[in-house]
């Protein structure tokens, strides 16, 4: 396929690009370069045949409609968004407008595009969004894609939002879309302000850890390039107007997350006292959810997919990767917001 691939600059989305071009697939790779956008994610495909960059931000609806023309794409995967709960608290105008506008503009150029093609069966638009949707979960239970939708932050209501656009558009004008809702991913190229990366870099420099709260905060954590191949999976098998919720099976508090990376680095690259010594306790998020967790059963039922690597094995890949890529994440710390406490505007 010739799929048109948004945000694919990105964390996630460059691991999609890497692992469809290696498939097989064309890629023509829309990204705006905001700040977390990096093409050094992608330096490894940017000479192949199949490969094609476009520097369009998807709030700029005349440039997709220009792109759409100009590639002719088999399909969409929609990637392209903000995506950091601790900037959409300090600054929720931004994912208004690349969420919830952009999705819009997306759909409606997709739209217009499919139409004049003649409606191409094997058309799709595949919407990638989040488990933060859902809300927060106690201590048991599991979000299904039947699951309420609960957002509480700036950032989960603005994905909710565009989640809602997107299943209108296929009730509404027959859009054929697909739509999978992730658990928190982690890998390599993951950018330097999340909580992984935070754990490696701050120990590696000698820094404070800051841990949120008590660090008792549960998630599910899904190594990116499971997630990439899940993704794939599907665009190309998924059943129209249907979700997918996209989880790692590896559940872990924050504190136990952090306290295994340090371990790791331990081991990797040990120094006179443990890493865990550097950890610290700092004033908790604002709308800081509990907890969160994926019932992966509809995407293990209907298209066999359950992920292929373990909290464990993908913590130490991360950790290795990120020590042999220096270069790859100095070059980021200089970027606006990165090293900083974000989300206390509130």
């Amino acid at each position: 396929m010739k799929i048109l691939v948004t945000g694919g600059a990105g964390f996630i989305g460059s691991a999609v690009v890497r692992l469809a071009i290696a498939r097989g697939h064309e890629i023509v790779n829309l990204d705006a370069l905001t700040y977390a956008g990096c093409l050094e994610n992608v330096a490894g495909v940017a000479d192949h045949p199949l490969y094609a960059f476009e520097h369009v931000d998807i709030r700029d609806r005349a440039a997709l409609d220009h792109v759409f023309a100009q590639h002719k794409p088999d399909a969409v995967m929609h990637l392209a968004a903000e995506s950091h709960v601790d900037r959409s608290i300090d600054g929720p105008g931004d994912f208004i407008e690349t969420n919830i506008t952009g999705t819009y503009n997306m759909l409606e150029a997709a739209r217009a595009y499919w139409i004049n093609a003649g409606k191409p069966e094997g058309f799709r638009f595949h919407h990638i969004s989040t488990d933060e949707v859902y809300g927060s979960l106690g201590a048991t239970g599991m979000f299904s894609e039947t699951s309420s939708y609960d957002p509480r932050s700036p950032y989960s209501a603005s994905k909710a939002a565009s989640d809602h656009l997107v299943r209108a558009w296929a009730e509404t004008y027959g859009m054929p879309v697909v739509l999978t809702n992730c658990s928190n991913n982690y890998g390599p190229y993951h950018f330097p302000e999340k909580l992984v990366p935070v754990v490696i870099l701050n120990a590696l420099a000698g820094k404070d850890i800051p841990v949120y709260g008590e660090g008792l905060n549960v998630r599910d954590w899904l190594y990116v390039e499971d997630h990439a191949d899940a993704l794939l999976l599907v665009l190309e098998k998924g059943a129209l107007g249907r979700s997918y919720n996209i989880g790692g099976e590896n559940e872990a508090r924050n504190i136990d997350l952090v306290r295994s990376i340090c371990a790791i680095l331990d081991e990797k690259r040990p120094k006179a006292a443990p890493y865990s010594d550097q950890i610290t306790f700092v004033e908790d998020r604002a709308g800081h959810d509990l907890r969160y967790a994926i019932d992966p059963a509809r995407i293990r039922d209907e298209l066999g997919w359950r992920p292929s690597v373990t909290l464990e094995q993908g913590l130490e890949r991360t950790v290795q990767w990120y020590l042999d890529n220096e270069a790859w994440w100095r070059a980021l710390q200089a970027r606006d917001g990165v090293g900083q406490r974000l989300g206390v505007k509130a």
